[in-house]
């Protein structure tokens, strides 16, 4: 599946609604501003015609299945049911389980942490799993759970996600890697706070204009975080995961940041290039208690003014630098931004024509490198010798195993990478027992579908021809 062939406006503003049960909802909140998201939180049916009406608009819905203190519940026949209605009104996006780090999601009384393996990781990762594959039998969108991008050491957005894709890698691979290629996203909440600025024109890439200088329709815009300049001057080295002493937990409260993880996880363990982010909650939060705010002081605070210019810019970033697979992110909330009439923002978004993002015909898995899995008798054979042992020393070794099975000899694996993923291979790896294991791992990191076959040279060439010489007698290609 490629990034192009995902259904939806192309628009990356979206506007989170007030709450559940609310309807019919005053589409001109959308409409005016150029909204091309709406996320709808369904306990029912509540938000099946407005769903319609919005897709008529030109606006896409995102619905999360809404059930009060869910924890790990299986995906039920009601919530099925459910799903239907919405699939059945042109709902293509969907979510079910929201910020499991969190102990509001949970039942009172149990242990959030992300370690608790047994009584949360495993089976949220399972039930989701199934809601996930029900999701794409219908030709729809799973949303990976939004996690809260917390620091905190029990909430550690980064912990919880390396959790969750650790146990998926080990228990689940074939299918979330399937997941990935059908149509998967990932769901974030990047209330990215004051973690933006504007440069100052010709003093460089670290000076930072004050908020009553911001200017939307002017360049400079940093909503790259924790990458940009002025973090990496003031923390060097700092990334999501963390790096640095001043981030032992990681920092995910970035505009991108929990993106940018799930990318790069899918990408070493599946192969994946580029995976759909949509933020479903998120963006600059407009407080109404203090006249400026500025929660990490290595940046400028924000005022109303400055936050409703940041807000057109930040959008106008997702399309213009962002990364291909970023979609947009829906304002937290609907009544936030209508709180005794329009804020600014919503003034400055109306004022705006939005740009759309041009997503590239981008494949979401890399083409596979070398052989594909073993199904009977693989399609070739090798035996890969370890440092240290020669062609020359096989065959004087093992002459009547290469004469009965004709396998390639060779000290190197490059050659592996070569295979079309239509055919397979199966490796006699021969090693001495303080390389043997390193060997093993290395290529079966690079090319999981290879089938391992092991001989461990140690003693006298005796024995290791007695270990070949007994497989030829049994007939035996592989140990």
């Amino acid at each position: 599946m490629r990034l192009d062939e995902y259904i939806w406006s192309r628009n990356p503003r979206g506007l989170h609604v007030q709450r559940v049960l609310i309807t019919p909802l005053d589409y001109s909140r959308w409409t005016d501003p150029h909204f091309g998201w709406v996320k709808l939180v369904a306990a029912e049916h509540e938000y099946v015609d407005d769903s319609m009406d919005f897709l008529a608009r030109g606006i896409t819905p995102i619905v999360r299945l809404y059930v009060e203190r869910p924890g790990a519940m299986p995906f039920d026949a009601r919530l099925r049911d459910l799903t239907l209605q919405y699939v059945n009104a042109g709902v293509r996006w969907f979510e079910f389980y929201n910020e499991p780090n969190l102990p509001i999601e949970w039942p009172p009384g149990q242990w959030i942490h992300w370690q608790n393996f047994d009584g949360m990781i495993r089976p949220l990762m399972d039930n989701w799993l199934v809601w996930a594959e029900y999701i794409a039998s219908l030709g729809c969108y799973p949303g990976f759970p939004a996690l809260a991008e917390s620091a905190a050491p029990d909430s550690s957005a980064v912990f919880w996600m390396d959790a969750f894709l650790n146990y998926l890698a080990q228990a689940r691979r074939d299918r979330f890697g399937a997941l990935l290629n059908s149509g998967l996203y990932c769901a974030t909440h990047p209330y990215i706070l004051n973690h933006f600025y504007q440069e100052v024109p010709g003093l460089g890439p670290t000076s930072a204009r004050p908020p009553e200088a911001q200017n939307a329709r002017e360049a400079g815009w940093h909503f790259e975080y924790p990458y940009d300049p002025i973090s990496q001057r003031t923390d060097p080295g700092r990334t999501v995961y963390g790096g640095t002493a001043r981030t032992p937990n990681g920092d995910p409260v970035g505009l991108t940041a929990m993106g940018r993880m799930f990318n790069e996880r899918c990408a070493q363990v599946w192969g994946a290039q580029a995976v759909p982010v949509v933020g479903t909650e998120g963006g600059i939060f407009p407080f109404d208690d203090e006249p400026q705010y500025q929660q990490d002081s290595r940046y400028p605070y924000y005022t109303r003014d400055s936050q409703a210019e940041a807000t057109v810019a930040m959008f106008e970033w997702i399309s213009r630098q962002g990364p291909p697979w970023f979609f947009g992110v829906c304002l937290w909330k609907e009544d936030e931004y209508y709180k005794g009439g329009p804020l600014r923002a919503i003034e400055r978004l109306r004022e705006t024509p939005p740009l759309y993002n041009a997503v590239p015909p981008l494949e979401v898995m890399q083409a596979p490198i070398g052989p594909g899995p073993v199904h009977g008798e693989p399609t070739f054979h090798a035996v890969i010798l370890a440092p240290g042992l020669e062609p020359r020393w096989f065959f004087e070794t093992a002459r009547a195993y290469w004469n009965r099975f004709r396998p390639l000899v060779t000290t190197s694996w490059d050659f592996i990478q070569h295979i079309p993923h239509d055919r397979s291979l199966a490796a006699t790896v021969v090693a001495p027992p303080d390389m043997s294991q390193a060997i093993v791992t290395t290529i079966q990191q690079q090319y999981p579908n290879v089938l391992i076959d092991l001989v461990v040279a140690q003693g006298d060439l005796g024995q290791i021809a007695e270990v070949f010489n007994g497989r030829v007698w049994s007939d035996r290609r592989f140990g």
